[in-house]
């Protein structure tokens, strides 16, 4: 493993579109090394090498990982290859970042964990928006008790429809809009159970299919056990991106206009009903996926503690289980 002050040097399994703002560019604001990549085509490893300055391409995944001179995997191939490739890696020590959803299913997510824990070997789900400090404000206040006891959650998804060919339309691959963007707004409704007397519980849902086992968008409805009510709409077929977390409290609320991606709009509308104030904080455009392969890195190198855990890919799992359930749908 390379020393603390030295880049960490980078495997990439796959030519992901993700790739570019989740790992090309926060590993070139924080000077890391792109090392190797390989994808089912050669050549669209190459031109991918080619245009983002990875140094080397290599002819299968499992040439990327027993690389020596790869320190980390990034992991973002189809849901269904995130398990699998997940353990591949585990297996030759090698810490992994891998895209959500951790895995396709709960069962699955239980023995890439069980694998890591077994190994020693960091894994983290990327929940990017998490190590943003507009996430790190937001529960600044709620613990502060900025809006009082929160009484609603509603969190928006929503994204234009992916090409017809893209593995989100595939049940094989694990596709459809919860997996894609609802894991997400679980894991967010799960964080914030912290201040709502525990992690809600999925009451109902329902759907609208592109296909028999495949749901372009889905509305869940929560429930906290303060009583707090929770919404999720999500929709992979929308005209626009918006990924919104409305927070309502008894004494006013917090509304972040778009937490997946602060670096677009970074606005958090903060209203108080006690005075009757609104006030909108901008707390920095600084891209998610560099907050969180900056921690990422310092866990590597140091073991530094991440905010959430193998457990909490575990539990998010479990959540998107129930949540195909609740639409009348299988797990992945």
């Amino acid at each position: 493993m390379t020393g603390v002050t030295e880049p960490l040097r980078i495997g990439l399994l796959g030519a992901s579109r993700i790739a570019e703002s989740a790992i090309v560019g926060p590993a070139r604001t924080l000077g890391h090394r792109l090392v190797a990549v390989a994808a089912r085509d050669r050549g669209r490893a190459e031109a991918f090498a080619d245009k983002y300055g990875v140094e080397r391409v290599l002819d299968s995944y499992t040439a990327v990982i027993d690389d020596p001179e790869v320190d980390i995997i990034y992991n973002p191939l189809a849901n269904a290859l995130h398990g699998p490739w997940n353990l591949a890696a585990i297996r030759a020590g090698k810490p992994v970042l891998s895209e959500k959803p951790f895995a396709r299913n709960e069962t699955e997510a239980r023995e890439v964990a069980a694998a890591a824990r077994a190994a020693g070997v960091p894994v983290l789900e990327g929940f990017h928006y998490l190590f943003h400090p507009l996430m790190a404000r937001t529960m600044e206040l709620l613990d502060a008790g900025a809006i009082g006891d929160i009484a609603h959650v509603d969190v928006m998804m929503a994204m234009p429809p992916p090409d017809d060919h893209d593995p989100r339309w595939s049940y094989d691959l694990a596709g459809g809009a919860l997996m894609d963007l609802g894991c997400y707004a679980l894991h967010v409704s799960r964080l914030l159970g912290r201040w709502c007397g525990g992690p809600p519980e999925i009451t109902c849902g329902r759907a609208s299919l592109a296909s028999p086992q495949i749901d372009k968008s889905c509305v869940l409805d929560l429930r906290y056990p303060n009583g707090a009510a929770g919404l999720h709409a999500v929709s992979m077929v929308a005209g626009e991106f918006v990924f919104s977390l409305r927070i309502v409290g008894d004494e006013g609320s917090l509304f972040l206009h778009d937490y997946l991606a602060p670096n677009r709009d970074d606005r958090l509308t903060i209203v108080s009903s006690r005075d009757g104030t609104v006030g909108v904080e901008r707390l920095g455009t600084r891209s998610t996926y560099t907050y969180q392969l900056e921690a990422f890195a310092d866990t590597v190198r140091t073991g530094a503690a991440l905010p959430i855990d193998l457990d909490d890919a575990v539990e998010n799992m479990r959540y998107l289980d129930a949540a195909y359930r609740a639409i009348g749908l299988q797990p992945r």
